[in-house]
């Protein structure tokens, strides 16, 4: 189990920030992505062109309130009066809300939602996302730093009447600031993003912004992408139209799934081994974070998924096909059931053709270097050395006996007795919660008890836990966020020989 060095952590510091931010921006769009779903079914099947119809809701509440009370009507009813104010105001709200409480508990909370309620208004609801994912969080710090000279000063008795009007005061000044000031800057920074997808959606160029998607979901910067780009613009797209292909870009499955296959049928040793599983917790489950230590260890395979991501983009734009809200997490199932009325023939080809595409270029590079990978396999710990300095790097490194001294790196020591261990990882779900299910069931096969083995997000690690785990690419940043606890960084969730390192050092101190 080896630690990162202050060498290797000093080139990945600007992959640190840029990951923090962009996990700051999954924090607020994930946990409310059920409400995103929610109104996505409500536009694809109650607008004009939706599956059900404006109308066909109301002749059954008609039929069914003939067929009970005897006659008579309940009135028109209209549905697609859901589809605005949700788009425009819950969601903007939830979300400002979400990140204010990230920043300051409850109070910021309220806070960046008063304040966001300005964009929203000031901007006739145009900038709703990135305003509220701005004012939000930003209301939230300025109400911490207002409170800060008088914190844990206040007489006994006094606290709920200066928190309350210290809040309010600020909510109010926010939200006029956000409406006379924010929401203009806010609607000239939308149009011009929304001007430059356009240009990309008329000349065909979107296909390009796969260059920088693969990369950066493999180098865990797809939050920064995603959520603070394509989420926004993509709901405001379809808020308008009734879809957007944004919301595809990175969420595709295909891609994984094309690049998985090909290790299954042309890769060897352990990534062949575990590819087919991974494959089906990728395309499935929808958890994309599984197949990138295999990336990571053959950087040459990001060509085939800047070549598969491409190829389904482009096969949007062809059919002007897209989804009518996120599909989180990147499962087949959340892409099928978020498909927009009449876009199923260009969604479903353009995962096929993603697949497919990525499928056949990851298998020529597989196929060119076959003899070398046959000759270099058969020491896990040597592969994952070397999937850890080529990511570190950003490169291949081109000797043997770099790769080697990195695999010879000493083993790390607990210097506390191990009781609670925590695997962490951007949001705290997905493919930690599935190392966390791997190491309990090992532990519990080794008969150790006292043990506890949990899952969530870095952004969350207190300090309290014992062992941290997490995916080499984000152990800097849980060191920062807990410092005092034993890091162990590993290469893939699923299948770590390091796992067995811990349940042998677990079971020593249990001996002892």
């Amino acid at each position: 189990m080896t630690t990162t060095s202050p060498a290797v952590q000093q080139p990945g510091g600007f992959r640190v920030r840029v990951q923090k931010f962009g996990t700051f921006l999954s924090g607020m769009i994930m946990p409310n992505i059920a409400a995103f779903i929610a109104w996505g079914l409500i536009t694809a099947l109650f607008i004009d062109q939706g599956w059900v119809g404006n109308d066909g809701p109301v002749e059954a509440w008609r039929w069914a309130d003939s067929a009970v009370l005897g006659g008579g009507t309940i009135g028109d009813v209209d549905y697609t009066g859901l589809v605005g104010p949700i788009i425009n105001y819950l969601l903007p709200l939830l979300i400002a809300y979400t990140g204010g409480r990230m920043v300051y508990d409850v109070r910021g909370g309220v806070t960046g939602a008063v304040a966001a309620f300005g964009v929203i208004v000031g901007a006739e609801g145009t900038v709703m996302f990135l305003g509220a994912m701005i004012a939000g969080p930003l209301s939230a710090l300025i109400l911490k730093w207002f409170e800060k000279p008088w914190q844990d000063k206040i007489k006994p008795g006094f606290e709920m009447l200066v928190n309350n009007f210290s809040a309010g005061f600020i909510a109010f000044v926010t939200a006029l600031a956000s409406f006379f000031w924010l929401a203009p800057v806010m609607k000239w920074v939308t149009d011009l993003l929304g001007s430059a997808v356009g240009w990309l959606v008329d000349t065909q160029l979107l296909p390009l912004a796969s260059i920088i998607v693969e990369p950066a979901k493999v180098l865990f910067l797809n939050n920064a992408i995603n959520h603070g780009v394509f989420t926004p613009l993509g709901s405001e797209q379809s808020a308008e139209t009734g879809k957007s292909l944004l919301f595809l870009i990175e969420a595709n499955p295909g891609p994984g799934l094309g690049m998985l296959m090909a290790l299954t049928v042309f890769g060897v040793g352990a990534a062949r081994a575990t590819a087919p599983g991974a494959a089906i917790i990728q395309f499935l489950g929808g958890i994309h974070e599984v197949y990138f230590p295999y990336v990571l260890a053959k950087p040459s395979l990001i060509v085939g998924l800047i070549a598969g991501g491409a190829t389904g983009v482009l096969t949007n734009v062809i059919f002007q096909s897209g989804l009518v809200a996120p599909a989180a997490p990147g499962s087949i199932f959340a892409v099928l059931i978020q498909i927009a009325p009449g876009s199923h023939v260009g969604v479903i080809l353009s995962v096929i053709l993603a697949a497919a595409v990525t499928f056949i270029v990851c298998s020529l590079f597989l196929l060119a270097s076959r003899k070398r990978d046959l000759a270099a396999d058969g020491d896990a710990a040597f592969a994952a050395a070397i999937a850890q300095t080529e990511s570190n790097k950003g490169k291949s490194s081109s000797t043997l006996s770099n790769l080697a001294a990195s695999a010879a790196a000493p083993a790390a020591v607990a210097t506390r007795r191990i009781e609670s261990i925590v695997f962490a990882c951007d949001a705290g779900m997905g493919s930690s919660a599935m190392g966390a299910s791997v190491l309990r069931n090992k532990i519990k096969k080794a008969g150790i008890e006292g043990v506890s083995v949990t899952n969530q997000a870095i952004a969350n690690l207190d300090g309290t836990a014992d062992l941290v785990i997490t995916q080499q690419q984000l152990t800097d940043r849980a060191k920062a966020q807990s410092p005092d606890s034993l890091h162990v960084s590993v290469d893939n969730f699923m299948n770590s020989p390091k796992y067995d390192e811990v349940v042998d050092m677990v079971r020593d101190q249990k001996e002892s």
